[in-house]
């Protein structure tokens, strides 16, 4: 975002304007304001002045350690939709065996499961933007247990796809419902640390999965997995049921509306709601769960900036999908491992998730201020105002956000591009490089869901579901063609080329930087208008 880009949405930030209306936000400051109008009574100097000196109230009630808390909950059930994918891969060799299929057979119920974590948050995700967040997170996890169980029970490979299939249901809606807790709770300046913790956590599972996958198998058979995960859900269950209160805002407002029902956590029923307020109510009207409002995430696809934005990451991912379930068919044949030792690998994989995570949350934070104090320079406002979507509806969130983009993909496109080539070399060399591999795809996959969030805020759990649809339906493919590309054009050529689809999708990113604030304006404008109509 150039000085010229900030300084060409000034009209926006005058609402008294005529001409501006349309563009205008109702929720814009006095400060902001360029034009200001004397009053013309007594009664209305009273009036101005009391609008002044109260204060607002805040965004959420909850102080940083308590939304840290909350961040932590949800977090820890998020793992396990990477963790029930991860933990399978050192298992998929036994699987077959046991069950009588060929290693490519065993391999589609990885696919399977990721077709079915793309499309199942979509539904999911609505219904929680509907109904409410501890409902639905009970309510999957309830379903994962129960396949889980089925499936340490299974005896053939079509009830093993089948309960794969009911597990991805079950666990997928974690990270959509997760990620809507997060924007509930927070403003877009501190989101990204929260969302960075969140990912880091959750991305847990990526690299303790498949070392937990390989030692279990390795010593008590496949089966132990699926009784591990019962074990270690059930906990996290728990944990949901004690202490995660309802943060939907329709029905939970900012955290002084008092929770009954399943929306109260058991714990308040021991401590009390210490922030609850009698005749708090919220301030967001909620909707009814109806076909239109399941299908409403995918409209969503249909705005551009949305839509180039989760494409390239989900290409991104892909890639990284690639790299990862490629992992034990290539180690085991360059260097002869056995389960254990292939999950032993995983851990610079998975590091790497952890640590892309929580550090560039961090980085997001930073930008977000830095942007922020250009935005108040251009704008003549005190330097330290705080700024958000809310307030400044033309605040350049799309800059804020990628501001790094850029060298975390050059980063990642030059691994992937000698990832192939180091299979030729010490074991060492190409666990490094999927560690960086998974820090850059994490990094960009943490960006993308603080964006789609900023997007749309009131939608949060809908828009996070759609950024797993698309990722995952395009990870299900590639994680399918993955082999037979290598076996076609050997692993040097294979990772080059995906290096190449890669550089292909950077123009997507120039797109987005340079047309995809302009869109957002546009669409808030739309949105405004449609608002109006309904009011009036």
């Amino acid at each position: 975002m150039t000085s010229s880009q900030f300084s060409s949405t000034e009209t926006l930030r005058n609402p008294g304007s005529s001409e501006n209306s349309a563009t205008s936000s109702p929720n814009l400051k006095p400060h902001e304001k360029k034009d200001i109008s004397l009053p013309s009574t007594p009664a209305e100097s009273i009036l101005n002045l009391e609008s002044q000196t109260k204060p607002e109230p805040p965004y959420h009630v909850f102080s940083r350690p308590r939304k840290l808390l909350i961040v932590c909950i949800v977090s820890f059930a998020a793992i396990f939709s990477p963790l029930s994918s991860n933990i399978y891969f050192p298992a998929i060799a036994e699987i077959s065996h046991e069950l009588g299929v060929s290693v490519s057979l065993a391999t589609l119920t990885v696919t399977i499961y990721m077709i079915v974590q793309g499309i199942a948050p979509s539904f999911w995700g609505s219904f929680s933007d509907v109904l409410g967040r501890r409902i639905i997170f009970v309510g999957t996890f309830v379903v994962y247990i129960i396949s889980n169980i089925l499936l340490a029970i299974t005896t053939n490979y079509g009830e093993l796809m089948a309960f794969r299939a009911l597990q991805a249901a079950g666990s997928a809606a974690t990270i959509s419902i997760g990620a809507g807790v997060i924007g509930d709770i927070t403003t877009s300046a501190e989101r990204g640390s929260l969302i960075g913790i969140f990912g880091g956590v959750r991305m847990l599972g990526q690299g303790i999965g498949p070392v937990f996958g390989g030692i279990l198998t390795n010593y008590l058979g496949f089966r132990s997995i699926f009784w591990c995960l019962v074990i270690a859900s059930g906990i996290s269950l728990l944990s949901i049921m004690f202490f995660l209160p309802e943060t939907l805002r329709p029905i939970a407002g900012n955290g002084t509306v008092p929770l009954k029902g399943i929306y109260k956590p058991w714990i308040y029923s021991v401590v009390g709601q210490k922030d609850a307020k009698e005749n708090s109510t919220p301030t967001e009207k909620n909707t009814k769960v109806t076909f239109k409002t399941v299908l409403a995430p995918l409209t969503f696809l249909s705005e551009k900036d949305v839509f180039i934005t989760l494409f390239f990451g989900s290409i991104v991912y892909t890639v990284w999908s690639m790299v990862t379930s490629s992992t034990s068919a290539l180690f085991e044949d360059k260097y002869g491992l056995d389960s254990m030792e292939v999950g032993l690998t995983f851990l610079g994989n998975g590091i790497g998730c952890m640590t892309g995570s929580y550090t560039i949350g961090y980085l997001m934070d930073y930008n977000h201020k830095l942007t922020e104090r250009e935005y108040c320079q251009q704008h003549n406002l005190p330097v330290d105002t705080r700024v958000n979507l809310k307030s400044h509806p033309d605040f350049p969130i799309e800059y804020a956000r990628m501001r790094n983009t850029w060298w975390i993909t050059a980063i990642f496109v030059v691994c992937v591009a000698v990832y192939g080539v180091s299979l030729q070399t010490h074991l060492a060399v190409p666990i490094i490089l999927q560690f960086i591999i998974a820090y850059g795809s994490t990094a960009i996959f943490t960006i993308n869901s603080a964006l789609v969030i900023d997007l749309y805020p009131g939608a949060s759990a809908s828009a996070t579901a759609v950024n797993n649809l698309m990722r995952c339906l395009i990870g299900a493919a590639g994680v399918a063609a993955v082999q037979p590309i290598i076996d076609a054009l050997t692993a040097e050529f294979a990772f080059v080329l995906l290096a190449g689809i890669t550089i292909a999708m950077v123009p997507l990113l120039m797109v987005e930087m340079k047309w995809g604030y302009k869109w957002r304006l546009e669409r808030y404008e739309r949105l405004q208008r449609s608002a109006d109509r309904v009011d009036s």
